[in-house]
């Protein structure tokens, strides 16, 4: 759930959900209750139709003269129902959709002419919803009371509502797709801001851009302004550290090179012991201070590179500069790295990384150097190999430690490997430097 864009499209769905479930129990029952409303309606218009059709003959006796002409009235357990009591003499007329049944009026008394609404057991164990009136009649021998019942089966009721349930269905499911979907692009359109935010930050992160740039929302105009700021003082402080690690090596320089000088001048006098000693301190605090200069310009992080490196084509550029010298001048090259592979450093780091073991190998070097390309079980592997004399156990461990040089014959400040290190840390490679079984050093970088 780190995700906006999930967060927002599950709420999103679940309030279109809840929203189509409550509107479709609010149609329901608004259908229900008209539904009934015109139930009631239709009981009271027969009511008033039977009360209007009822005569006494001579003796007293009620009769229905026009009957009501709903067909279901006429069929046996139709469900549609009436029912005729005069409770003073105790008869009562009934509809033929009654049959053998008499419906159980409550024996109770209401206001006459009000209709009375209950439910009751109805024909076949059914419920019927009932509608009754007491009207008085001037019958011969003066006024009677005579209750009107008129009934209907209560599952008409249900059962349309429960048609009309499955039918708004459909109707319910393509609102609440087309909602999700109207969400879904009301979320992309009002996101895009933030996506262009993101890109904006992945220019700066390739160093295609130093800060973010174009037309941003109001809402958005804080934070962009405030990683604008950020991304200057960050630009100011690498400046200044930048600048005072050159001004630290330049200041340097000249008391190192006097330094140099002086143990020069002490080895003429004849103090040896104190010259080395000076000239042994003069090459580390040099070797101390090639390396923080080349350190600082190693890439911070793989993510702050400035774009993917051209394996081959650092390659044949180190090699065509290695080439030219003494050295290496005389050695073979067997150079075989296909020339589509691209590595995810950034070009001045890997220049930095291969001149460092290319160069280590021209020194050591008997006649020839291998740079292959391999592939492990989940990387791809370059090979650099030599056929000089390789290195003991110890000197192998001790290789890519700060400023250790295994033969002071060679020229150099022992850094070189090292550095090595510290750019395969950045980027995470793999780095493993081993004695070959023919002679020589075999070192492997894994991208």
């Amino acid at each position: 759930m780190q995700s906006i864009r999930t967060r927002f499209l599950l709420i999103s769905a679940g309030s279109v959900v809840a929203a189509l479930a409550m509107a479709s129990i609010v149609l329901i029952s608004l259908f229900t209750r008209n539904l009934e409303d015109r139930i009631d309606q239709e009981l009271s218009g027969h009511i008033n139709n039977i009360a209007g059709s009822l005569q006494f003959g001579a003796d007293g006796a009620v009769t229905l003269e026009a009957r009501p002409v709903d067909r279901r009235f006429e069929e046996p357990y139709g469900g549609l129902y009436w029912q005729v009591e005069d409770d003073q003499r105790g008869t009562s007329l009934r509809s033929p959709s009654l049959w053998d049944y008499s419906l159980p009026l409550p024996d109770d008394e209401h206001e006459v002419g009000a209709i009375h609404r209950y439910r009751l057991a109805g024909p076949e164990l059914a419920d019927v919803v009932v509608q009754e009136r007491r009207i008085i009649f001037a019958a011969p021998g003066g006024q009677r009371a005579i209750r009107i019942a008129v009934a209907i089966d209560a599952s008409v009721v249900e059962n349309a509502s429960r048609a009309f349930a499955y039918d708004i269905v459909p109707y319910m499911l393509a609102l609440a797709i087309f909602l999700v979907a109207a969400s879904v692009a009301q979320l992309t359109f009002g996101l895009r801001p933030l996506s262009a935010v993101s890109a904006g930050l992945d220019r700066i992160r390739e160093r295609r851009a130093d800060r973010l740039q174009g037309p941003y929302p109001k809402e958005l105009t804080g934070v962009v302004d405030a990683v604008n700021q950020l991304l200057e003082a960050q630009a100011k402080l690498i400046s200044k550290a930048k600048t005072r690690a050159a001004d630290l090596a330049h200041g340097l320089k000249t008391p190192l090179t006097v330094l140099s000088n002086d143990a020069a001048t002490l080895r003429e006098r004849g103090q040896g012991q104190m010259a080395d000693e000076i000239a042994h301190l003069t090459a580390m605090m040099q070797s101390h201070v090639d390396r923080e200069l080349t350190r600082s310009r190693i890439a911070a992080s793989a993510g702050l590179r400035a774009s993917d490196a051209h394996l081959a084509v650092s390659i044949a550029m180190i090699v065509k500069t290695l080439k030219r010298t003494p050295r290496g001048e005389a050695l073979d090259w067997l150079i075989d790295v296909p020339p589509d592979i691209v590595v995810p450093v950034d070009p001045n780091d890997l220049q930095e990384l291969l001149g460092s073991i290319l160069d280590n190998a021209v020194k050591w070097s008997r006649s020839s150097i291998r740079v292959t390309m391999g592939a492990d079980a989940d990387r791809r592997v370059l090979v650099i190999e030599d056929d000089g004399p390789g290195a003991s156990p110890s000197g192998l461990k001790s290789m890519v430690e700060r400023g250790k040089r295994l033969d002071t014959s060679m020229p150099g400040t022992g850094i070189g490997l090292a550095i090595v290190r510290d750019i395969a840390d950045v980027y995470g490679l793999r780095l493993t430097i081993e004695n070959r079984e023919a002679g020589g050093l075999r070192v492997a970088i894994g991208f």
